[in-house]
């Protein structure tokens, strides 16, 4: 007998929160006081942005970003700070007007260059190989393909979306 409750309590135990609220799975997706949704992508708008160790200027520093263009994913926000990851995975805070949500960018990821293709698949062309760390521009990027069209100082072509830290796989950019 305890061995069929203790089973039974498992069961119970193992409905997804989905299942046992059914306004769980339509909420949609979660937004901030700004009205956009999180998390999301932008990137530094100037060329020396403070990372505080919480949302406002008297908390300390704990990164000074010299690198405008840089992306950074925005996980929470209050009125005007956004909690922000660095393409290192670094944390914390910067004040709304240092970022851009304008033009989008990402940074290129791995341990190796990456090929710049000419069309948007694997056999295509290389332009040019990208070093890991360069920031590219985003161009395009279609939400059931496997390269995003970006562009770098010189060169424009496709790189392999997994490739790439700047945009989520649930996202397109067109």
């Amino acid at each position: 007998m305890a061995a069929m409750l203790a089973v039974a309590v498992a069961v119970v135990v193992a409905v997804p929160a989905a299942a046992q609220d059914p306004g769980a799975a339509d909420e949609g997706p979660v937004t901030g006081p700004s009205g956009l949704p999180l998390p999301r992508f932008v990137s530094l708008g100037s060329n020396k942005v403070n990372l505080r160790i919480g949302p406002g200027i008297r908390y300390p520093v704990a990164w000074v970003y010299q690198r405008k263009g840089l992306p950074l994913e925005i996980l929470r926000e209050s009125e005007d700070w956004r909690n922000v990851r660095d393409p290192a995975g670094a944390t914390g805070w910067m004040h709304r007007n240092m970022l851009s949500s304008g033009t989008r960018t990402a940074v290129v990821i791995g341990e190796i260059r990456q090929p710049l293709l000419r069309r948007p698949a694997a056999d295509a062309e290389p332009v040019a190989e990208v070093e890991p760390g360069v920031v590219v521009t985003l161009l395009q990027c279609p939400l059931d393909g496997l390269h995003c069209r970006v562009e770098t100082d010189r060169f424009q072509g496709w790189l392999a979306r997994g490739a790439l830290w700047g945009i989520h796989d649930s996202e397109a950019i067109e």
